[in-house]
């Protein structure tokens, strides 16, 4: 394929204009200027082709030459993705701080991947063995957490196997095997391969979100779940908790791998994920956190071109280790700032602006992002899923602006934060009124299988009892809590002990702020069991004031951080107390 060549006619910002320039495709990746800028083609109208620039355009000058690759915008696949950390079009940041220091140079070319460093790698394959895309041909410990299945390119067609390397030391670029088309075509097999970031990595099916994604989060697992598969957005104003929130899915979800997108965030708070993940043990493997973690990061000072670009490199990643068959979440950090870039980029173009002055094809551009979340059997035959979180940073904490709207219409997780909340520092501060998760009713089956069979019986009378404190507020904030029936003051306690005592967590807790799903179990059904026998002491005549009096609600609230983690008979001791407390009332109002 002849590769374009043209000038540069015209500069506005990051976006890059040419004029009777031949030879260009939509969407292919372009050098752009003296110093080989990376850009991609993002329109072409008559005579005018559109380049967005991801890097800085200062210095560009009128007439300085732009060079086609013939090639959409691709990254590198391969073993070294984990554990390091790329900026939005997949450089290493941490080779280019090496070579260029503080601060990224323009032009600046890097192997996405370690060209030279050599892996264990065992091969599955031998001469004869059939193979096609998305077979596992060779493996290779990338990290003490993950092995690396080195994958023929989903486009592959089926072929022999004619020749294989003996198992042994061999960098990315080292062909292991080569096979053979039945059209007589050569194809070498390697352990890095390139793939366009806006390209969806196609899988054999896509298949029902049948286990959740658990987080250790108590009001996301057991109120408002989300499945391996599925979508989720956090939305909050600054300070509710967004990014926290996030920090903590990370950490201590039972994904294998995770992709953690910084996308237009404060540069500082990148670095505290730096810090703060390279310090942290993974409690499921023992090893470093970052062991199974990449890092995306275009922080706000960056290009915001390339911010744009980033949200589809990190899926894109995701995804190729979803088809190795690893349950993958990505945490998007934040969306809002990606729409703003969108914005940005549409303005230069003078499209027509929709509300807000964001670009009228954005509910297609989140929609299209989101999509690409699931689970999935792999062209191998394996399971795999992308699970999709993604902060949304209204202004203003107004969730009624076309980004929340917007994201809200593709999401079945919404994680509403609430400034209130996170004021009266209630973290994680997920408004129970406002959340809501689609995916409950779906993954009933698995808690009554894994769980308890009266687990989603009992997350429902949980929320009851939250919606009726929420009415009897309306009441208690006109004539006071006195008045009130001592059977709807009893409401309003439990409710207070649901809020204290369960939703809320501690992160800095070590029994606390990562809990296992049967704990979670245990802490509800003992709340249910002290409301239900509380509600049998009320109707036999005995007041609110006096049930209070024994202490026996702040006992259960205390029971979160008390109880071990893998202390399951500790609940029947509570439902002990919970037995005398109920004996003493009754000893005492004889």
């Amino acid at each position: 394929m002849a590769q374009g060549q043209g000038s540069i006619y015209g500069i506005n910002g990051p976006v890059v204009y040419m004029k009777d320039a031949v030879g260009f495709a939509m969407a292919e990746m372009v050098y752009v200027g003296k110093g080989r800028l990376v850009g991609e083609v993002i329109a072409l109208r008559g005579d005018m082709t559109m380049i967005q620039v991801y890097e800085e355009t200062g210095g560009l000058k009128v007439g300085e030459p732009v060079e086609g690759t013939g090639a959409p915008l691709a990254i590198t696949l391969g073993p070294g993705i984990l554990d390091n950390i790329f900026d939005g079009i997949e450089r290493p940041l941490k080779v280019i701080a090496e070579k260029a220091g503080k601060y990224i140079e323009r032009g600046l070319f890097v192997d996405s991947l370690d060209g030279e460093k050599k892996w264990d790698v065992a091969l599955k394959v031998k001469p004869g063995d059939e193979v096609e895309g998305g077979s596992v041909f060779a493996v290779c410990q990338e990290t003490a957490s993950i092995e690396h299945r080195a994958m023929a390119s989903p486009l592959m067609k089926r072929a022999k196997v004619v020749s294989v390397v003996p198992d042994g030391e061999y960098t990315v670029n080292d062909t292991l095997a080569v096979a053979e088309t039945s059209e007589g075509e050569r194809v070498e097999l390697k352990l890095a391969q390139r793939w366009p970031i806006r390209r969806p990595r196609p899988s054999k099916e896509r298949l029902s979100s049948a286990a959740p994604l658990l987080t250790g989060q108590r009001v996301l697992d057991t109120v408002f779940p989300i499945a391996r598969g599925g979508t989720a957005a956090i939305p909050g104003g600054f300070g509710t908790g967004k990014t926290m929130t996030q920090h903590a899915i990370a950490k201590f979800s039972d994904a294998k791998v995770i992709v953690y997108i910084g996308c237009g965030e404060r540069g500082n708070e990148m670095t505290e994920v730096l810090e703060d993940f390279a310090k942290l043990e993974d409690p499921k493997t023992g090893n470093n956190l970052m062991a199974r973690t990449v890092l995306i990061a275009n922080t706000s000072n960056m290009p915001v071109a390339a911010r744009e670009a980033s949200i589809y490199t990190g899926i894109t990643l995701a995804e190729y280790y979803r088809d190795m068959g690893y349950d993958v979440a990505i945490m998007a950090d934040s969306t809002s700032r990606w729409a703003e870039a969108l914005r940005e980029l549409s303005g230069r173009m003078e499209e027509m602006p929709a509300e807000e002055g964001f670009p009228a094809y954005l509910a297609s551009r989140l929609a299209a992002f989101y999509e690409r979340a699931g689970a999935v059997r792999t062209l191998d035959g394996g399971e795999g899923s992308v699970s999709v979180i993604g902060a949304v940073s209204p202004q203003g904490g107004d969730f009624s602006e076309p980004v929340t709207m917007n994201t809200k219409r593709f999401v079945r997780c919404f994680w509403g934060l609430d400034k209130s909340l996170a004021y009266a520092r209630h973290y994680p501060a997920i408004n129970w009124m406002e959340s809501y998760s689609e995916y409950a009713g779906e993954l009933g089956e698995w808690y009554a299988s894994n769980v308890d069979p009266h687990f989603m019986e009992d997350r429902t009378q949980l929320l009851a009892i939250l919606h009726a404190e929420d009415r009897l507020m309306e009441t208690v904030k006109l004539i006071g809590q006195d008045v009130l029936p001592d059977d709807q003051k009893l409401t309003l306690e439990i409710a207070r002990v649901i809020r204290l005592g369960f939703l809320q967590q501690n992160a800095f807790h070590p029994q606390d702020r990562d809990v296992p799903i049967r704990k979670q179990f245990g802490m509800m059904s003992t709340i249910l069991y002290l409301y239900e026998k509380s509600k049998e002491l009320i109707k036999a005549g005995h007041p609110m004031s006096i049930l209070k009096k024994e202490g026996i609600f702040d006992k259960v609230i205390a029971m979160k951080n008390e109880v071990d983690n893998d202390d399951e008979g500790a609940f029947e001791r509570y439902r002990a107390d919970i037995d005398a407390f109920a004996a003493a009332v009754q000893e005492k109002n004889a």
